[in-house]
């Protein structure tokens, strides 16, 4: 009997660990592997703007062919040839949404490049405030909106290295709601010996964070209802604090004259974002003549889930009288079931 009992003791022992497992375990609708996807604020700061940057799979953080270049990596700027540089940019973005950018550069001899910028993201534009007793609208209209204003300065540290940082400001509107904070963006290039290979690095959308505040927000409150006196007290509810979509990039450019007609580029950027997972963008560009471009890229490569795909797209550049450069692109992007965005640039160099 002794011997049954400590058998009897012993199996007790090894199962029950077993059933502490068994009832500690997650249900089957359970997942742990997921992604910060959408868990930021302000994401029409992730959309990119520039139809060579767009067409090319969005891997731009090497590029700096005119003011664009701000967006993508501030130290861009320094490489910029001329005195002059001016951007005008338009998306037709997603469900009837659209995106306009507004960008100037001036280099200062001696001192470096400064930089401006507007990124405005229009989503709704005054449509009718609905309630269940007023289905038709109750007079009143409502819009949601964001913007971007931002101040780059860029220079060149060495003859092959240039570092740059922006300052903006950011706002996000909901009709009588609003949530504004503060970042930055900081950014390097670096040529290196191989002729034509450049490497770079930048962050963008490091700051504070985003809460909205308005009169909508205002309740009237009564903290003793058998307390006559208080119930014309207002109080004002707290939303939650969301942050910026950080983003980390490391990109690779290289391009390559082939004799006096033809010119190759080729870029990869490597993204490490903060509301998604890891990504990789590559894109390439032919260019005949210093005139005509054909480019094509892919986006969001390896991203867990992604929507993005394919980029096409098509530039023209040219020198006018007086030595002004003119160029203007356009750009498809494949977003699968999202269907596709149009993009259109002109820019001005002198």
């Amino acid at each position: 009997m002794k011997k049954y009992s400590f058998i009897l003791i012993g199996f007790m022992f090894y199962t029950l660990p077993v059933f502490s497992q068994e009832s500690d375990r997650p249900p089957d609708n359970f997942v742990e592997d997921v992604t910060n996807a959408g868990t930021s604020a302000a994401a029409f700061l992730r959309i990119g703007v520039g139809s060579r940057a767009q067409s090319m799979g969005n891997a731009a953080s090497t590029f700096s062919s005119d003011a664009t270049a701000m967006y993508w990596n501030p130290a861009s700027i320094a490489l910029l040839e001329g005195d002059v540089s001016i951007v005008f940019d338009h998306t037709d973005w997603l469900i009837n949404t659209s995106l306009d950018y507004v960008g100037m550069v001036f280099q200062i001899p001696g001192v470096g490049s400064l930089g401006f910028s507007v990124l405005s993201f229009q989503a709704i534009d005054k449509q009718p405030v609905r309630t269940i007793l007023e289905p038709e609208g109750t007079g009143e209209f409502y819009s949601a909106s964001d913007l971007a204003i931002g101040v780059t300065y860029s220079a060149l540290l060495t003859a092959r290295f240039s570092a740059g940082v922006t300052g903006k400001y950011i706002r996000q509107a909901l009709w009588n709601e609003s949530a504004s904070t503060m970042a930055f963006d900081l950014g390097i290039i670096y040529h290196t010996r191989l002729e034509g290979l450049n490497l770079a690095a930048s962050i963008s959308n490091f700051g504070g964070n985003l809460e909205l505040e308005g009169r909508d927000l205002k309740r009237p409150f009564d903290e003793d209802e058998g307390n006559f006196s208080n119930d014309q007290l207002n109080v004002s509810l707290d939303t939650d604090q969301f942050t910026l979509p950080l983003t980390f990039r490391f990109g690779l450019g290289y391009v390559k004259q082939l004799g006096s007609i033809h010119r190759i580029t080729m870029a990869v950027d490597l993204l490490n974002p903060s509301d998604n997972s890891e990504s990789v963008n590559v894109g390439a560009e032919y260019t005949f003549w210093n005139t005509f471009s054909i480019r094509s890229g892919f986006v969001a490569l390896f991203e867990k889930d992604r929507t993005g795909g394919s980029t096409f797209g098509v530039g023209v550049s040219r020198k006018l009288l007086g030595g002004i450069g003119f160029s203007s692109a356009y750009s498809y992007a494949d977003w699968g079931i999202l269907n596709s965005t149009h993009r259109v640039t002109i820019s001005i160099n002198r």
